[in-house]
């Protein structure tokens, strides 16, 4: 998710992959009390575990490193917004400063309860509220776009969070639903209904969407940060491959991995684990291993990595799922969502519209606006992936990729002699 710092209509900070805010994380976890260092100190207020991922790090880190930043705050001359602010900020031509609940809820800043921003947690992070965009609901009418080079007067009646717009879009609408989003990273999310779940297994708590005035949705999420960004690696980087859609064409040219195991940890480890001084490995290399091989076992990290976040979200809610909504670029790879299918063992979904990102926010403005009935939503038109393994096979292909993640673990960089 993009964070923008706005002075005077000018955007002078833009954040997302960016791992500078890893030092401030270490010092805002000396202020946890009792020298605990607990990174999830915060998270029954927020849902989330303290990372550099998120807002309020990158906040914090502008204020303490960017002098402009922090006297535009003093002069009251300052908003700060994810990039829906953004967008809704210039389409009313600065007449409105707000988000929604949903993408509130990944700032660290909001309280999942309340649905408000959070004094403790402002004043735990050093961030005036007042910089803060109004929360609303993810569907009702905001305002009407005044910008006259982009239809003037069309209401704007829908707010949500990339990944929760695709919730609502593969109409994962009751509890125990999950979907995930296959792009740059992997994105899961699993309908809770009104329940907030505090996990214990390293996932977030986060706000689906909220309708009106009707009670929020709530849902468990988990983020592979590197999931088709490992296939740009091995186009852009080791030359592996010359454009992303080759990649099933050349996994096909052999039966399987090869015993290779890849686990793209360029930044980190993100959930489950939660390591961020994990980095990339490729275990199992032989004399006879080829390119094919490798890129076969990147798709297959894909997949390993869903199983990691679908296994803790199981035992986060104590039910197991019988298929898996898909969505999103790369599932129009049918051996992706094949190896998918068999590495997790219960049946793969895709929708014939795979961007149901965007569905999900128009389906959510078309009922800010009073033009849709959720209920009258037709999603039938879909293509299944069913498992083609044993269980055997399966877990014994898991347990190496386990192996794998571990040696992918604790690497310190801050040893590193050569970075050009």
């Amino acid at each position: 998710m993009d964070e923008w710092i706005v002075l005077k209509n000018t955007a002078f900070y833009r954040l997302w992959h960016d791992m500078r805010t890893t030092t401030t994380l270490e010092d805002v976890l000396d202020n946890v009390p009792n020298k605990t260092r607990n990174k999830n100190y915060l998270k029954p207020l927020c849902g989330l575990p303290m990372s550099p991922y998120f807002s309020a790090l990158k906040i914090r880190w502008l204020i303490d490193n960017v002098p402009r930043v922090k006297q535009a705050i003093d002069a009251q001359k300052c908003a700060f917004g994810t990039i829906d602010t953004w967008l809704i900020w210039h389409l009313t031509k600065g007449q409105l400063h707000v988000t929604d609940v949903s993408n509130a809820s990944r700032t660290m800043l909001m309280n999942i309860d309340t649905l408000k921003w959070d004094p403790l947690l402002c004043r735990f992070f050093g961030i005036p509220q007042h910089i803060l965009p109004e929360i609303r609901s993810s569907a009702e009418i905001y305002s009407s776009i005044s910008n006259p080079e982009v239809l003037t007067g069309i209401p704007i009646a829908g707010c949500v969070g990339d990944q929760q717009g695709a919730l609502l879009g593969q109409l994962c609408l009751k509890s125990g639903q999950a979907k995930a989003t296959y792009g740059t990273g992997c994105f899961l999310l699993y309908n809770t209904g009104n329940t907030v779940f505090d996990s214990t297994q390293g996932l977030i708590t986060t706000v689906a969407y909220k309708i009106a005035r009707s009670p929020p949705v709530y849902a468990l999420e988990g983020s592979v940060a590197v999931a088709g960004a490992a296939l740009s690696w091995l186009r852009d980087n080791m030359q592996l491959i010359s454009n992303i859609m080759q990649t099933q064409d050349m996994a096909e040219r052999v039966r399987c991995s090869g015993d290779v195991y890849f686990v793209p940890a360029f930044s980190g480890l993100y959930a489950p684990y939660w390591q961020q001084d994990a980095r990339g490995v490729i275990c199992g290399i032989t004399e006879d291993t080829e390119q094919y091989h490798i890129i076969r076992a990147a798709l297959e990290a894909v997949c390993f990595q869903t199983r990691d976040i679908l296994e803790a979200m199981v035992k986060d809610s104590g039910t197991n799922l019988t298929t898996l909504q898909v969505d999103g670029g790369m599932t129009v790879n049918d051996l992706l969502m094949q190896l998918q299918a068999d590495l997790i063992g219960i049946t793969v979904v895709r929708p014939n519209m795979v961007e149901t990102t965007a569905l999900g926010a128009a389906i959510l403005a078309g009922i800010g606006a009073g033009l849709i009935d959720i209920n009258e939503v037709d999603a039938s038109q879909v293509t299944k992936f069913s498992p083609q393994i044993g269980d055997d096979e399966r877990d014994l292909r898991y347990s190496k990729w386990k192996m794998a993640v571990e040696r992918s673990m604790k690497w310190d960089c801050s040893t590193t002699l050569i970075n050009n």
